[in-house]
């Protein structure tokens, strides 16, 4: 991925909690045949031992499925919101447009976990995403047959995580009157890049004077 320095996080929690508050990912692996596959699915982020590890669930018998049975090497993508941002938005600046975004690659290994570990992931991912305890769509609160059936259709996975990079590219190279300029444009713009220019202004100590 894009590797430049000032386009990191300070601190390794701000990557972690990048990652828990954008948790639905891509799945990236190779299938028998040195094909690229891919799956998009919500993960878990579990701290154990001290490593990370990612959890989720996916249908089986797909190729997904049967490319991570052949291959245990995946690489996962988080991504936030991104926004174009013109050069014309630059203080007496003459280099080109661009885009910021936020994005973290997790590579790792995968392996598929047992039939309780599947009931104690679904029981974890619905209390994690329901926040109501007392919803009726919580595991605990449906029926047995139901959760059996549907059960048989799927499998958990998890992987532990091995190699972790970021970009947080938020225009953290411009001048200041820049950086504001870009902030001021962003919020005219649709949910994405308004989303950025709140992303910015989190961190306006970074930007070069």
């Amino acid at each position: 991925m894009y590797n430049v320095p000032y386009f990191k996080a300070t601190e390794q929690a701000e990557v972690l909690a990048f990652m828990r508050a954008h948790p639905f990912v891509t799945i990236c692996g190779i299938d028998k045949n040195n094909l690229p596959v891919a799956t998009h699915v919500p993960v878990l982020l579990v701290e154990r031992d001290e490593k990370l590890f990612l959890q989720a669930h996916i249908m089986r018998k797909q190729d997904h499925h049967q490319a991570f049975e052949n291959n245990a090497h995946v690489l996962v993508i988080f991504q936030g919101a991104n926004a174009y941002v013109s050069s014309s938005w630059y203080h007496n600046d003459d280099r080109g447009s661009t885009w910021n975004y936020q994005a973290v690659h997790a590579k790792g290994n995968l392996r598929f976990l047992s039939e309780q570990e599947l009931f104690e992931l679904l029981t974890n991912l619905t209390a994690h995403f329901e926040k109501d305890a007392n919803s009726p769509s919580q595991v605990k609160n449906l029926p047995n047959e139901y959760m059996k059936t549907n059960m048989k259709a799927i499998v958990a996975l998890e992987i532990e995580v091995t190699d972790l990079q970021h970009v947080f590219k938020m225009s953290q190279n411009r001048n200041k009157k820049s950086f504001h300029n870009i902030v001021e444009e962003l919020e005219k713009g649709d949910l994405s890049s308004i989303i950025v220019a709140e992303e910015m202004k989190k961190n306006p100590t970074q930007m070069n004077d």
